[in-house]
């Protein structure tokens, strides 16, 4: 694999080295001394699948707040999404920017979402499906989103939103979701 830091402190993106042969090919997704070597959490307790059916379809933008905060690693195993991190750390120096980036079945590149991140995606295909690792089990009480069209982080979604859930129409801005240091 290879790790590139993106511009938000602790965020990666991460490629896939392909091993090839007239069978196909094969790579690593995961390992533990590799997400060490660049100081990452490698306490994967849970993975988790989203199917959309739609394009246009937006999820996000969804965090979990402490004491459960994760990590999340995100691809793209069939169809096309443009992923989106916001910094939520309000200590941080990037603190309300955010990155985006496409992942697709053909570029294979993975999202390392660190804790004190925001995420979020729009469906660019129909029938996409995404795999997350993630460093700490779901609780739905810690559970919490940002509003995707929040002016003060002004995303640019790169296609029209046509289908969200109504939980994540009406999620608050960032001013009211600060809960990270």
């Amino acid at each position: 694999m290879k790790f590139n830091e993106l511009n938000l402190s602790g965020a990666y993106l991460i490629e896939l080295e392909k091993k090839g042969d007239n069978r196909g090919w094969f790579s690593r997704y995961y390992c533990e001394n590799e997400y060490k070597e660049f100081g990452l959490d490698t306490n994967i307790v849970q993975a988790n699948v989203s199917y959309n059916e739609k394009l246009g379809t937006l999820r996000g933008l969804h965090f979990q707040r402490p004491p459960k905060a994760e990590v999340k690693i995100v691809r793209c195993l069939h169809g096309a999404i443009w992923d989106v991190i916001v910094d939520i750390r309000k200590s941080s120096g990037t603190f309300g920017k955010w990155f985006g980036q496409e992942l697709n079945e053909d570029n294979r590149l993975m999202m390392y979402v660190p804790k004190g991140f925001a995420h979020g995606f729009i469906t660019l295909s129909d029938f996409t499906e995404i795999l997350y690792l993630h460093t700490e089990f779901y609780d739905p009480a810690l559970e919490d989103g940002i509003n995707y069209n929040d002016k003060s982080l002004d995303i640019d979604w790169p296609i029209d939103i046509k289908i969200v859930s109504k939980r994540d129409k009406y999620l608050g801005p960032l001013s009211v979701k600060i809960f990270f240091k």
